[in-house]
């Protein structure tokens, strides 16, 4: 990485160069959150673009979920099944630190760019191979969008109401869960490789083996109870009361007592102390069995009351509740401003562009949020000529053969 580059970079991990050569969402947030964190990623796109710079909205051209995913991040423009692309993608890996790729397995192995030749290139290279279940297997071939990952991984069967169907997320949860841990394991492969290993390694991440692990103990529950949890709507099958209640002003609040002492304090701030005293209530299991009879006495007293006075009665007495805040109320929210969940960044078309900021803050190394995403090919002379070197002719050839794009 150039000096200049390194002056702009905050983070833990300034000076990791890694190379995204991944689509839409899964593996290209993984790159985001390395970014967030100072790594300098390299943003490899087709020639015609990701398929995430003409989805969903847009302002002025700019597609709004590009400017948010990829944030952070170099742009350049290669097609890798052509001869110049994959020479040019070699030369990006030599002295790289980490690969994101999420094409169906075999495809980087076609255009000879697959684990074993870049392993032998560049030994000690993370490869991060995203896919929709994985490079072996009898799913391996299939497409990978993450919403077939919620539909098999068992997250829609438990979503939703009872009497309804089962419910997929209206955002892109599995890729999202897949993001994280993708980021995660890289830094697990960096510090093993840094601290002693030397060498890289290739981590096979599929999208439906992470949100199936965020589930908690399904499986282990049906291999000893045999029970098949269902959908509860609001509710919690292991604890009471938990649910969502509506106040006397129409504000939907979500509430939960997981904790004795805080299912103690809930009932008798809405009045019914008398069953604190039950024998039933003195576990989740007795409290489960009367929910509807919990659900009664709370949803009475929150209705009577505006969302104000009921937040305001429950912190007091040491019990949870809080509205359900549509993203309206999240950006007049205190806490959010206190805590500038909601950061600022300069687009250079749309001016100041409000996104969410860094997950967690480092005391330290707190990384930040500098650039939205950047345009098609927008530092083609920077890296391809820059840091790899090719000289004009060659950019001019890699144009005119359609392996970057015009410029």
């Amino acid at each position: 990485m150039d000096k200049e580059h390194t002056d702009r970079v905050a983070g833990p991990l300034a000076g990791v160069k890694v190379i995204d050569a991944a689509t839409l969402f899964a593996g290209p947030m993984a790159g985001t959150l390395l970014g967030d964190f100072g790594a300098d990623v390299i943003k490899v796109e087709h020639p015609k673009g990701d398929s995430l710079r003409n989805l969903g909205w847009e302002k002025d051209g700019v597609s709004l979920w590009w400017a948010v995913v990829n944030r952070n991040k170099r742009a350049v423009t290669l097609k890798l099944s052509h001869e110049l692309g994959r020479e040019a993608m070699l030369r990006l890996v030599e002295d790289a630190d980490v690969l994101i790729e999420n094409f169906r397995p075999g495809t980087m192995e076609r255009w000879g760019l697959g684990w074993d030749v870049l392993h032998e290139l560049n030994p000690r290279l993370i490869m991060v191979r995203v896919s929709g279940f994985g490079q072996t297997g009898p799913y391996r071939e299939r497409a990978g969008f993450g919403t077939l990952a919620e539909s098999m991984s068992g997250f829609a069967q438990i979503n939703g109401q009872p009497e309804g169907p089962p419910t997929l997320p209206p955002f892109a949860l599995a890729d999202s869960i897949t993001s994280i841990c993708g980021a995660f394991l890289t830094t697990a492969a960096l510090r093993f490789r840094d601290l002693g290993g030397g060498i890289g390694q290739m981590i096979d991440l599929s999208i439906y083996e992470p949100i199936f692990w965020l589930l908690g103990p399904q499986a282990t529950v049906y291999d000893q109870l045999g029970i098949v949890q269902g959908r509860s709507g609001s509710r919690a099958p292991f604890t009471a009361p938990r649910n969502a209640y509506l106040s006397g002003d129409g504000v939907w609040l979500g509430m939960s007592a997981s904790s004795q002492s805080t299912a103690e304090r809930t009932v008798r701030l809405v009045g019914r102390p008398e069953l604190a005293d039950e024998e039933w209530f003195a576990n989740h299991a007795g409290r489960l069995e009367h929910q509807d009879e919990l659900d009664e006495a709370i949803g009475a007293w929150v209705g009577e009351r505006d969302a104000g006075e009921v937040v305001e009665a429950f912190g007091a007495a040491g019990a949870a509740i809080a509205p359900m805040l549509d993203i309206a109320g999240i950006f007049e929210d205190p806490q959010y401003a206190h805590n500038e969940t909601i950061t600022t960044v300069e687009d250079p078309v749309l001016g100041p562009l409000r996104m969410q900021n860094l997950v967690g803050r480092m005391s330290a190394t707190p990384g930040k949020v500098r650039t939205t995403g950047p345009p098609l090919g927008g530092h083609n002379d920077e890296i391809l000529g820059g840091l790899i070197g090719y000289d004009e002719a060659h950019l001019r050839r890699m144009a005119d053969e359609g392996v970057i794009n015009s410029r």
